[in-house]
Formats: structure tokens, sequence, C-alpha cells
């Protein structure tokens, strides 16, 4: 089945089928003027050749309806625009169902990186006992974040899911229902979601998806590798931000956190429920139907209750499975003991909790709350708090002792953080712990930045707090001392106290997105790498066992792309028992949206972990050579990065040139897209996805390459080239670093906006853009040896060219629509209607380009 290469499993099962069930869709009668699914080839194809005829989107619209649609009046050209908009969207769906039906084809189900393939390594170099142990303490806990980068509204998901099942069948008859479905269906959010619908909408990954196949890897390791015992670790942990994370959302209240919290265990109870009565149509024994009678009714009265109370208990859930067991293995032969088993694994692995709810909130805000403490409740903290010395501040902070009610308090920061400590310890008495154990602190830069928030734990009658306070180190200064700021922690006899009361392990954070924008591609990798480091080393010596959680977004620029490439290039160095990192937007879909996709790809963390611990020998070890290169490297990338930041074309270019103000208008989630609310565009309080978005939607990808190229030049004019390609062909963190970064370049298409070069204000500045993209590609070629981008993965630069093909329409009408809001802009009053519907087209495309990309950077 897996004998022809990738490349063509792909054209047949993916390109092939896209074309075929597209000339469906596109002969679908939708509107009354039929014609739209006939015009849009013909679109595709000026807008191709315009380009290679450097032909300005505006150019290439109108050459289209001179051609097409002489005669027709404004109205009517805007109108056809607008429906093309909404034909490209469905037909990024329609590619999304027949990539995600084709998985099981195009990828190796059985190949390298996927547990079977771990186990038979472990047996060929004898390595069984090594891997057993090292299962029995390493876990993958993927944390789904609803940050804006993908907008199907839950109705969508239905479709692709249901398109998926009938394409893998090919169901003609059912494909093109649902492709007129897909046509009546509207994507279009006329409200802002809330964070409890952001929150709704990926708990549906958890149900439908995750629920089955975590459960599946961890029965596969139970019998196949630790021959049917108890692997005695969970394996695999769920993590949820949505209603949980308040950093600059003012959405997130305790009441949210509250109903999110809710609606996890009320789903996971359910799915219980619907596996224990389907279990008991086969457990059907004497002294064992009257247990099942007795989970089943516990279970649906926890679900169903109003106030949330519990009428089953975990422990007695756990307690009546293993008596089941018991009796099915004593007296009636074992009999279904595989599925009782399988049960027994689900409860271990979700709990009640489902997945722990993180809470999250920033450093600065946490100062605010401090402030607002003092005033309320003077007698708490000492008046000339702000004057004292670090050391001084540290022991106010770990000697309160006092308990506080947020009611005491005016609606601000103060009495909101508060009582988000109040929901944590409620949901631990529904949830149990791990219902929402963990509090995390964002651009934390200091000790205080965690004693704050560990002193408000403390404050809200918490003597010991059976939470992890989790700092998130995001900028380069930030990484650089973050070990300094770890051990002022380990050695401050409170904190030591709290680490020992929680087994002296410490969680920290780091931040890929905000590290990446403030220092650019090679920098924010490299201080990430050498922050774990110093911080693994720091932890070691204290006998603290650190755990990293990454803070990593769907494409290369946010940390994302080769996820698990990544962590299998990690060396001893570096602590790696556990494997944490936040999936958000497209990257859920495309790499967690079905059993197949998810299986394969929490296999391949998993085994990326595996690898890099069993199976490395030492391979991963940074030289000190090519620690020197990586120096010089990143320090020159980053000084080009800031130098390009410094430009004083650059933030008004992203204002002017780009989508980035649209994003607010698009209603695709529920945080602003600004930390704060200032009408002056500052790049430090702006969020990394618009900033990284905006960039993508331009087709620039500034953060995954810029200063990568003239880094390697620089040392290639040295005449020192030979280290970088030494460095590249004996590092696997230097290689992952290089291909996801082709991987930006690869989604990067120029010609889009090479009219900008001609721009009196902008052409220099878009012009540095396109000299630094000349030259990263020059040197990512010739480093690797290759002739083209992504000459190794031709199946994955084949899906991006398909993608790329399908949203390039989508494009030229977001640049037409841009460029006619800045020339209507000269006189604003005269024309404010017609500026209002361009704007519109602006928002309407940046939907289905966003999801067209999938992994946006």
């Amino acid at each position: 089945m897996h004998r022809e290469p990738r490349l063509d499993r792909f054209n047949d099962n993916v390109l092939a089928k896209y074309q075929v069930y597209n000339s469906i869709f596109l002969t679908l009668p939708y509107d009354e003027i039929q014609k739209t699914g006939a015009l849009l080839p013909l679109f595709q194809d000026i807008c191709e050749k315009g380009f290679k005829e450097n032909k300005n989107p505006s150019e290439i619209v109108e050459r289209f309806f001179n051609k097409y649609e002489d005669g027709h009046s404004e109205d009517d050209r805007n109108n056809l625009l607008f429906r093309f908009i909404q034909y490209i969207e469905r037909q990024v769906v329609l590619f999304d169902a027949i990539e995600d039906a084709s998985f099981p084809i195009v990828n190796n189900m059985d190949g390298r990186g996927t547990l079977r393939n771990v186990k038979e390594e472990a047996e060929a170099k004898q390595k069984v006992k090594e891997l057993k142990e090292y299962l029995k303490r390493f876990k993958v806990r993927p944390t789904l974040t609803a940050h804006p980068t993908q907008f199907y509204p839950g109705t969508v998901l239905g479709i692709i899911t249901d398109l998926d099942n009938a394409i893998q069948k090919n169901d003609l008859v059912k494909i093109k229902a649902l492709l007129a479905q897909l046509g009546k269906t509207p994507f279009f959010k006329k409200e802002k979601p809330t964070p409890y619908d952001e929150a709704v909408s990926l708990i549906w990954y958890f149900e439908n998806v995750f629920y089955q196949s975590a459960s599946k890897i961890h029965n596969y390791i139970q019998q196949n590798i630790f021959d049917g015992e108890d692997v005695g670790n969970q394996v695999i942990n769920l993590g949820f931000w949505p209603g949980g994370d308040r950093d600059g959302n003012p959405f997130v209240t305790t009441e949210i956190t509250l109903r999110v919290a809710k609606r996890l265990r009320r789903t996971i109870l359910l799915n219980y429920y619907r596996d224990i009565r389907e279990l008991k149509r086969r457990l059907t024994f004497r002294g064992v139907h009257e247990l099942m009678n007795e989970m089943e009714k516990g279970l649906y009265d926890s679900a169903v209750s109003g106030t949330g109370d519990i009428k089953l208990s975990l422990e007695d859930f756990i307690s009546k499975l293993n008596q089941i067991k018991e009796i099915v293995m004593t007296k009636h032969q074992s009999l279904f003991v595989d599925e009782i088993d399988d049960m027994l694994n689900k409860v271990n692995l979700f709990g009640y909790h489902f997945a722990t709810l993180d809470i999250r909130q920033d450093a600065g805000i946490h100062n605010e709350v401090l402030e607002e403490i003092m005033q309320t409740k003077p007698d708490l903290l000492p008046s000339n708090y702000a004057e004292l010395n670090e050391e001084e501040q540290v022991k106010v902070l770990t000697g309160l002792n006092a308990k506080i009610d947020p009611e005491d308090f005016e609606e601000g920061m103060a009495k909101s953080t508060l009582s988000s400590i109040y929901a944590m310890q409620e949901i631990q008495k529904k949830s149990g712990e791990p219902g929402a154990n963990r509090y995390i602190i964002s651009n934390c830069g200091s000790i205080q930045g965690v004693l704050q928030p560990f002193a408000y734990l403390r404050l809200c009658g918490w003597e010991e707090p059976s939470v992890d306070v989790i700092p998130l180190f995001e900028t380069v200064p930030d990484l650089q001392s973050a070990h300094v700021v770890m051990k002022k922690l380990y050695t401050n006899p409170v904190y030591k106290e709290h680490l020992e009361r929680r087994g002296n392990k410490q969680t920290i954070m780091l931040g890929f997105s905000d590290g990446t924008k403030d220092g650019g591609y090679l920098m924010a990798n490299w201080s990430i790498y050498k922050a774990k480091e110093e911080l693994t080393k720091i932890s070691r010596e204290y006998g603290i066992k650190v755990v990293f959680f990454d803070g990593r977004g769907g494409p290369p620029a946010r940390g994302g792309g080769k996820t698990h490439q990544f962590y299998a290039s990690l060396g001893p160095t570096i602590e790696n028992e556990e494997i944490q990192l936040t999936v958000q937007g497209q990257t859920i879909s495309s790499n967690f949206g079905t059993k197949d996709s998810c299986t394969y790809n929490l296999e391949q963390l998993l085994s990326s972990g595996v690898s890099n611990e069993i199976f490395s020998n030492g391979k991963n070890l940074l030289s000190d050579k090519a620690r020197q290169t990586m120096n010089e490297l990143a320090d020159i990338s980053y000084e080009t990065y800031s130098n390009f930041k410094k430009h004083p074309r650059f933030i008004p270019y992203l204002e002017k040139m780009s989508t980035l103000k649209y994003y607010a208008k698009t209603n695709i989630g529920s945080r602003p897209s600004k930390r704060n609310k200032s009408a002056e565009l500052n790049l430090s309080d702006l969020r990394a996805i618009p900033f990284v978005g905006s960039w993508s939607q331009l087709k620039q990808n500034v953060p995954g390459f810029f200063g990568v190229g003239t880094a390697m030049e620089k040392l290639d004019k040295a005449g020192r080239f030979d280290e970088v390609k030494e460095f590249y062909e004996h590092s696997e963190f230097f290689k992952t670093l290089l291909e996801n970064s082709m991987m930006s370049l690869t989604k990067s298409f120029f010609p889009l906006t090479a009219y900008m070069k001609d721009d009196e204000e902008f052409g220099e500045f878009w012009q540095v853009i396109h000299d630094e993209f000349i030259r990263t590609k020059a040197m990512l070629l010739k480093v690797t040896g290759y002739d083209s981008l992504m000459e190794n993965q031709p199946a994955g630069k084949a899906s991006i060219q398909a993608r790329e093909r399908i949203v390039l329409p989508l494009l030229t009408i977001q640049q037409h629509a841009l460029r006619m809001v800045q020339e209507l802009s000269k006189d604003p009053e005269k024309n404010k209607e017609k500026i209002e519907i361009y704007e519109k087209m602006v928002t309407r495309s940046l939907y289905g380009n966003i999801n067209a990309s999938r992994n946006s950077a």
C-alpha cells in the first residue's frame, strides 16, 4: 500500500480527487446568477498569468472584468468578487477534507516515528528495557488554545468531518449533497465569540478525537510494550486554555472559567456514560450487571446535574471497574477484559476533568493587583513596599499571611484575579486536582513576577496551594536571565517548601511567538535553546525536575513547523522527560483534526522524546565549534532583525500596507489584537498572532526568515561557509531550524506585492524585505545543496503549492481592495461608502487565506 513514493500517493489521493470534486463543486447552482463557478477558474488563470507579467493586483482584476464582465457596474463587479471569496473559502474546506481523508494513505501509519516503529527499533537495538523505563516517566501534553488562527464555525467543522467520511468511501452522491450544504452554510461570524464559545468549539476535538486517539495509544503501549501490565504512567495528558487564559483578554471572567470547567467535566462524564452503556451490552454476567447499572446511573446523574454535583465519585468508579475486572477474570474466563482495561485506561487518563484548565495572567497585571491590595488592605503590606529592594520585597511577599475576600474590592483586576484563584479551588473540589492546578505568568522577568501570584494563592486561604506556579519567559532579555530568576526561587525557603510539596518539580514556560517578534527567527530559537540548557543545569544542581512547556504556534515563525523533529533534536543537556506544548488554530485541525492524524502526530511526539533519550547515543550534543557558529549566526541575525524593526517605515508599513488593522474586525477570537487600548500602535503591545498573520497575508512571512540570509552570507563572505555547512550536516537542531525557515520561504509570494517597490513612501522598505528573501533563499539552497526549496519534502511542498494556488485569486482580491482603500482614503468624506465596501472585502478575504495556510507563516 505504501510502496509508491509519498509524492505519488499525495498526487493520486489528494490532488487528483480535489480536481474531480472541485469540478463538481464549481457547477453546483448556489445563487441566482449561476456563473460564479464558471468564472472563478478564468479569474485564477488571469491571476497566474498577470503576476508572471509583473501586473499589479488591480490591473489583474481590471483585465479580468474587461475580458469577461465588460459593461457591468462597479457594484456588480464587487458582488462577483465577494462571491469569489465565498467560493474560494469553500474550496479550501474541500481540500482540507480530502487531505484529512487521505491522511493514512499519504502518511505511513506504521512508518518512522510511530509506536510500532519505535518498538521494533528498541527490539533490534536490544533496548526494550530502557524503552519501558522511559515510558514509565515520560509524558506528552498538548494544550489546546483558542488563539484565533482558524475561523471555521462549528457547523462547518461538522461538514468537514462528514465530507472526510464520504470521501473515504468515494460516495459521490453524499459528497455532492455536502458540497451543496457547504455552499449555503455561512462562514462569517456576525458576533465575536465569547471565550466560552471558543471553549465549546475546541472541546469538540477532545470529545470526538483525542478521547479515542489518546486511549488507543495508551492501550497499544500497555498491550504491545508492557505485555498487558499496567504502565503506571498516563503518557498523555491534555491541557486547555480557553476560559482560563486571562492574558490580555478582558472577556475571561470567573463565571466563564467555572462554566468551561463544568463543560469539560460534563463532556468526559457523557463519554464515559456512552462507553459504559456499550460495555453493559457485553458484560451481562451475574454479579457484574448490577455494578454496571450503578455506574451507568451514577455517570448519567453526574453529567446532567445542574449544580455540577458528582453522584459517583472517581474513586468509586475506578473501584467498581476493578471489581468487575476481578470477577470477569476469576469467574468468566476473562471475557471482554480488554474492553474493561480500555475503560480503566480512559478513566486514568482523563479523570473527571478531561483536560487541565490552565489559568494565565500577565505579570504587569499582578503589579496592578498588588497596588489595589495595598490601597484596600493597607495593613497587609508596608506602605513603602515600592521603595524596598528586591530582597526586602521578596521577604514581604513570602511572609504574607491572611485570608482576603475578592468581594472586599471594587470591580477591577484585584477582584477578578483573586476570584480566579477561588475558582481554581472550586474546580479542584469537583473535577479533582488536575482540573485546574497550574497558574502561568506571562511576561515574567523577575523573582517578584513569580512570587506575587504565589502570594495571592496563599492569600486566598490556600496555605499549601496544590498549584504549580509557572513563569513564562518570552523576550530575548527575559530568556537570557531566566536561570538567574529560577536560582533565586530554588534558594528561597518558602518557595522551596512549596516545591517539595509539589514533588520537587518545576514547570517553566518559554514563548516562541513573542520571542520571534522580539528577536527574529534564529535568535528566538537559539535563546530558547540556551535558556533551556541553563535552566536544566540550575534545576539539576538544586535537585529539581524541570519540565518545559513550549508556547509554540502553528507556523515556524511561532515555533511550529516540524515540531516532533525539533524535539528529537534536543540533546542530553536539555531536560526532556515531558513534552508540553500549546497547539492552536489551524494546527489543531491539521495535526489533530481526525483520529488518524491525531494518533499519528501524538505518536510522533512520543517517539521524538524516546529517540532523543534512547536512540540518539549523544548524536544531539552540540560541539563547542557548532555553538560558536550558532552564536555568531544568531547575533548577526538579531542585529539585522533589530535594525529592520527600527526602520522608520516598519510600523507604518504594517498599519498602511498590511491587513493588521483588519484582524480586530474579523470577529475571529474573543481577545483583542493588542494588550492595551492605546490608539498608537506599539510593537511590544501587539500580539504575535496578528503580527505574524499580517506578514503571512502579504505573503512575505518576514518572522520566519528575516536575518537568516544575512547571517549566513556574512560567514560566507568571510570564507567560513564550510563551518555553516558542517553545522547543518551534523546537527538535527540546526537542520530543523533551517527546514522550518524554508517552509516560510515556500509560502512567500513576492509578485503579489511587487507593485509596492514603486511606492514613494514604502518602495525602499519593500525592497529591504525582498532582498533579504532572495538572500535567504540563495543561502538556504547553498547550505542544503538543493536545487529548490523543500526538495526533501516533496509531498509537503506539493500540499503547500496546491493551497497557495487555491488562494491566489483571494489574495489578489485582498490586495486590490487594500489598494482601493488607500486610493479612496485621499478623500474619505466623499468616498465613505465605497471605503466601507472595500474594507469589508479585505476582512472577508482574511478568513479563507488563513484557513488555507493551516500553518500560517
